[in-house]
């Protein structure tokens, strides 16, 4: 069978069942989607795609020769913007998980739901547009061609780019993608998400953050999926989970890859299938959120290493935002530090108004591994310690945060790491190896500095 309508369309449907070809046809129909062309001879795909103006294509897994993985392979390396949906017989984890390593938007598992069917080809076919549009942002990274300019009035950016992720955010903010931010700590990925919340369709609900490293296994479920009346010793009323408290808004789970791998297959269920069941309970309940994730660590290595479910990833990665740490756009040094000194100047009632140019080199210069939080940090303690009407050097220099001398003679140029070790080892020096004020001090959690010792093989109290 081979049918290609009259009138352009989006979407193609390859499968060599005529009757399930119909079917999904009907379904679109149905909905008011414009007719899908389609074909059930798998060796005449890439010769119809390169004559048809397509942006989606389902295609069945199991075919005769090309089978569904390897057609897929074909289209996205001869058309990467082409999107594609896998339809499967067998609910296969590894299967799907090939298919979206290879490029495919989503996987389908028959017998396919109708009403999921429609929502997964909108979906898709909104980020083939979504991807079109950046294509474009990338030829103009400006602040000006914001559409919403006030929207980010609480991220304070004049580097070109973080211009590029304001963009990203106009973008995807409008979509009901589940999207993953990105970025060392202190980068704002928090208030980024924020700002996606209140940009977005669902602005009017609620924005519930939930750090998930906070979790145990004990109580991960009542927690996210709630309980019901009389569910457990102690369970004396029904409980809303975050899903539910969440519904019609946002869900932003802070330090994603943080969430114990034996509890990731619960969250993988409650994001594939979008309904819960709360502890107790044999009642489903649907899932109406949006989730954004964030993370400061490398997902990809954490997946590599099987701390992370890449089935779940792919679930929650439908849009991916990474935030340029602040030595990556030393543009918003300056205006960072001048807005962060206004606020601290008034909350201690200090006539403080500007920075001395030395003090303002130091800062540019400075590695900044807690990024924007550090440099908060940095401003309110040379707030209270400055006694004249600018930020000076010497208001900083009793932090131990900044080294007068660089290390290795004149000509030896440390490399980030050397300056990021000296830099986190003059802060516990600092606080007497007390890592917690140390973690404060840098503007970095406890875990990422924790983390950071364990991996240079640092006890953390004894400095260099």
């Amino acid at each position: 069978m081979e049918s290609i309508p009259l009138d352009s369309t989006p979407v193609l449907v390859v499968d060599d069942y005529i009757g399930l070809l119909l079917s999904i046809k009907a379904s679109m129909v149905s909905s008011g989607m414009s007719e899908p062309a389609l074909i059930s001879d798998s060796g005449r795909v890439m010769e119809i795609i390169r004559k048809n103006n397509f942006h989606l294509a389902l295609l069945d897994l199991v075919m005769p020769e090309p089978g569904g993985m390897k057609l897929l392979q074909q289209i996205k390396e001869e058309f990467p913007s082409l999107e594609c949906i896998i339809i499967t017989a067998v609910d296969d984890t590894s299967s799907a998980v090939q298919a979206m390593q290879f490029g495919a938007y989503d996987y389908l598992v028959k017998p396919i739901n109708g009403e999921k069917l429609i929502i997964t080809i909108n979906r898709a076919l909104e980020r083939y547009n979504l991807k079109n549009k950046l294509a474009l942002f990338e030829r103009s990274q400006t602040f000006s061609d914001l559409g919403k300019p006030s929207a980010f009035v609480s991220m304070v950016a004049e580097d070109p780019a973080m211009a590029m992720v304001f963009h990203q955010v106009e973008v995807v903010a409008p979509t009901d993608y589940n999207i993953v931010i990105t970025g060392e700590s202190g980068t704002g990925k928090e208030m980024l998400a924020r700002i996606i919340h209140n940009l977005g369709t669902r602005s009017k609900g609620r924005f519930v953050a939930v750090n998930m490293a906070s979790f145990s296994k004990t109580l991960f479920e009542d927690d996210f999926f709630g309980h019901a009346k009389g569910a457990f010793t102690g369970a004396i009323s029904e409980k809303q989970g975050f899903f539910e408290a969440a519904r019609g808004g946002t869900l932003f789970l802070d330090e994603v890859t943080e969430l114990d791998a034996s509890l990731q297959g619960k969250m993988l269920r409650a994001v594939q299938e979008r309904e819960l069941y709360r502890l107790g309970s044999t009642r489903a309940r649907d899932i109406d959120v949006r989730i954004i994730s964030a993370t400061n660590r490398d997902i990809k290595e954490e997946i590599g290493k099987g701390r992370f479910r890449e089935d779940l990833f792919y679930r929650l990665n439908m849009f991916h935002i990474n935030i340029p740490a602040l030595r990556e756009r030393s543009e918003d040094i300056i205006p960072l530090a001048l807005h962060f000194l206004k606020i601290h100047a008034e909350k201690n009632n200090k006539a403080i108004h500007s920075l001395d140019p030395d003090f303002a080199q130091c800062l540019i210069s400075h590695p900044f591994p807690g990024n924007v939080r550090e440099l908060e940090n940095i401003i309110a303690k040379a707030v209270l310690l400055e006694s004249t009407q600018a930020l000076t050097r010497s208001s900083i220099r009793d932090l131990f945060l900044l080294s007068d001398h660089p290390q290795g003679g004149k000509d030896h140029i440390m490399t980030l790491e050397e300056v990021e070790k000296n830099h986190i080892r003059r802060a516990l020096s600092a606080t007497g190896g007390n890592r917690t004020q140390a973690a404060g001090m840098l503007g970095i959690g406890l875990r990422t500095l924790q983390r950071k010792l364990k991996e240079w093989g640092d006890t953390g109290h004894t400095p260099e």
